[in-house]
């Protein structure tokens, strides 16, 4: 009796796979065919693992699915799907997941081709963001996890590598970031026991961070006796897609003694977009810490996030931790130094790199860029059509790939909201279009992140015509 767990039924299996592969391509060809739906309440009962329901064999498993999971994701890659800053997947991503699940490599360390290709991505985007020769980096699961990463390097280069063992002790550590940064900030700060009372969010204009606000608030904390360490600058806000002017802010961490960290989760791609576009990240290449998603513009599957920072030296005295069973050896699986377990929180890591890499073989930065370009375009279209319209007002300029708007700005600021809410759900439900929602001066307002490369203008045009619709069907 064997124990093994691979196919009984070799030949069977492939033919199951072939099916499945097919279904898979069936969805990716027809993505435009299927948008967001309800997940039914059987389909839902019928996830349960239980009586029945286990030890099916893998084909089986091919045929459920092919029927039961497959159909039922958020809808993120049908074109017309605006809520939320998602990625939508590439072609390049299915044959690259195949290959990693094949390999099943773990890349914490040791000496295999998945580390080598990870440390051609780092340095491909070292190289596009400006950062010097020798600055390290890590692929993690996303901005939120890159941000613990970075801030904790940060934390380290301001106390010293003694507080890995004795703490930060009474020291009253202070960060600085825009009203519009992601929570990912305030939690990185929550989970390194610094604080979220210890952020300081400084006032915003359309142009970010104001420089003004945020240098008087370094004084105010060094006077209070606190010891400010980090600025944390925004490439592309969550809610409006504003951009930090980055230059002024590495002016002002200079001129403090302060880290410099970008959130760039996803404005920061817009390096690659060509004029304006990339005007927007100007100065990027001066920060300390970059975090940033390949899952989001760069389009690959998910999760997919990457964190670079300039002194790899501090970047491993924040990290670095080797007990002897992880020994590296100068030859053999146990070489390939350096190890990215050193880099990160994480030993068990699976193969993203391999998503990134896949892209850029297949498309090339300038199909890339040229995609987050048209995105751009897409938004900028959809905010003229919105100003076109008698009714509809937009809340905020339209500066990379958000637009935010109220569908009729004659009603009071609770009527918007609630005509604002009812418009995406009913959207979303019909399958026309997926909008999200953000308050923005008291008025809850439909917003559109367009990070789709399969959206075209007829999609937008189709969009603001059916919000157009439900408004006036009341």
């Amino acid at each position: 009796m064997t124990h093994s767990l691979d196919p009984e039924d070799a030949a069977g299996f492939r033919r199951a796979a072939h099916e499945l592969l097919d279904a898979c391509l069936d969805r990716l060809e027809g993505a435009r065919d299927h948008p967001w739906q309800p997940v039914p309440g059987s389909v839902k009962a019928g996830y349960r693992l239980d009586g029945d329901d286990t030890g099916q064999g893998e084909a089986a498993l091919a045929r459920r699915l092919a029927s039961d999971v497959l159909p039922h994701g958020t809808g993120n890659t049908h074109p017309r799907f605006f809520g939320w800053v998602h990625g939508t997947g590439l072609a390049s991503g299915l044959l690259s997941e195949m290959v990693a699940a094949t390999m099943n490599a773990n890349l914490g360390g040791r000496d295999h081709g998945a580390v080598y290709i990870e440390r051609a991505v780092i340095d491909w985007a070292r190289g596009v963001f400006g950062f010097p020769e020798g600055a390290s980096g890590v692929l993690v699961t996303g901005t939120s996890q890159a941000t613990v990463i970075a801030l904790a390097a940060a934390r380290v280069c301001a106390l010293g590598p003694q507080m890995r063992r004795t703490g930060q002790g009474a020291v009253r550590l202070t960060a600085y970031a825009g009203t519009g940064a992601h929570n990912a900030v305030k939690k990185a700060l929550e989970l390194l026991g610094i604080g979220a009372d210890n952020l300081r969010a400084i006032p915003e204009t359309d142009r970010g961070m104001d420089p003004v606000a945020l240098r008087a608030a370094i004084a105010a904390d060094r006077a209070a006796g606190a010891r400010p360490f980090a600025v944390i600058g925004t490439a592309g806000s969550v809610g409006l897609g504003r951009f930090d002017d980055l230059r002024a802010l590495a002016d002002i961490a200079r001129d403090e003694g302060l880290w410099l960290h970008v959130d760039g989760a996803f404005g920061a791609w817009a390096r690659l977009a060509g004029d304006p576009w990339q005007g927007l990240v100007a100065g990027i290449e001066r920060a300390d810490s970059l975090a940033c998603d390949f899952h989001k513009w760069m389009y690959v599957p998910y999760d997919c996030g990457l964190v670079l920072i300039r002194d790899e030296t501090a970047h491993r005295a924040a990290f670095a931790a080797r007990p002897s069973y992880l020994e590296g050896q100068d030859r053999g699986l146990a070489g390939g130094d350096p190890w990215f377990c050193d880099y990160g929180t994480d030993l068990s890591r699976g193969n993203r790199a391999l998503r990134v890499w896949s892209a850029l073989v297949a498309y090339g930065p300038e199909r890339l860029g040229a995609a987050i370009a048209d995105n751009c375009a897409r938004a900028a279209q959809m905010g003229a059509l919105v100003r076109a319209d008698p009714h509809m007002r937009p809340m905020a300029p339209v500066i990379s790939n958000l637009c935010v708007f109220t569908a009729d700005a004659r009603l009071s600021p609770e009527a918007q909201g609630d005509l604002n809410t009812r418009i995406a759900q009913e959207l979303q439900l019909s399958g026309e279009a997926v909008f999200s929602t953000v308050t923005i001066d008291g008025i809850t307002a439909l917003r559109a992140a367009i990070a789709n490369h399969r959206t075209r203008a007829e999609d937008v045009a189709q969009a603001i015509a059916a919000v157009a619709r439900a408004r006036d069907a009341g």
